[in-house]
């Protein structure tokens, strides 16, 4: 790291993707007590405190199980079952494609699949419709398992499987199993969506700002 910013003659700070994404929350947002959560192609996510600082916490949600169903989706890496991973990022999309019938072509790359299925979404294709909804069913009450862990009062949810209509769609959905099934956890969380420029490079601009430049 000191030899890049030697040569680049740039202040670098290194920081967990996840660290960034609820600093980009904070920042878009003006608030604290915060959690970020990024789908893309993994979950990332981070924690702002009530004070608006960053934790050194190991806030690794891709590998915490928040599906207890012995039947649950398997992480290749962890081989954990039930995994964020597997429901919060562009894997649920690829995995939950084929089971509303949309067959997704093998020799696309990962990012070119999930614009695949997105292009379903903008036609408002009732089946890419389930798929994002179901995204958010999981989001719902993984907020609600998460806050064991979290004092927060806000949630913020961005990264490319939020853009478009699907990111409005994860939170409504999400926002109605809060109401639903926790009514008292749905009054002291809210629940966020930037907009669309954020949702894709939020993390981005909130990581620039980490760095101290000295002048």
């Amino acid at each position: 790291m000191l030899k890049i910013q030697k040569y680049w003659k740039v202040p670098v700070v290194v920081v967990n993707d996840g660290e960034v994404t609820a600093l980009a929350a904070s920042m878009s947002l003006n608030i604290n007590s915060v959690l970020g959560i990024a789908l893309g192609s993994s979950e990332a996510a981070g924690f702002v405190n009530e004070k608006g600082n960053i934790t050194d916490w190991l806030n690794e949600l891709a590998f915490v199980p928040v599906d207890f169903n012995l039947s649950a989706p398997v992480d290749e890496w962890s081989g954990d079952y039930g995994c964020g991973v597997q429901y919060f990022s562009q894997q649920a999309v690829f995995r939950l494609a084929p089971k509303v019938g949309i067959d997704i072509p093998q020799n696309l790359t990962l990012a070119e699949k999930l614009k695949y299925v997105q292009e379903f979404l903008a036609k408002n294709d009732l089946r890419a419709i389930k798929i994002w909804e179901t995204i958010g069913i999981y989001m719902g009450y993984a907020v609600a398992y998460y806050h064991k862990f979290y004092n927060m009062k806000h949630v913020l949810i961005l990264g490319r499987v939020t853009s478009g209509q699907g990111g409005d769609l994860i939170l409504n959905k999400a926002k109605e199993v809060l109401s639903t099934e926790f009514p008292e956890l749905a009054k002291k969380i809210e629940l966020h969506l930037p907009d669309e420029k954020s949702r894709r490079v939020g993390q981005s601009i909130a990581a620039a700002s980490l760095p101290v430049i000295k002048e």
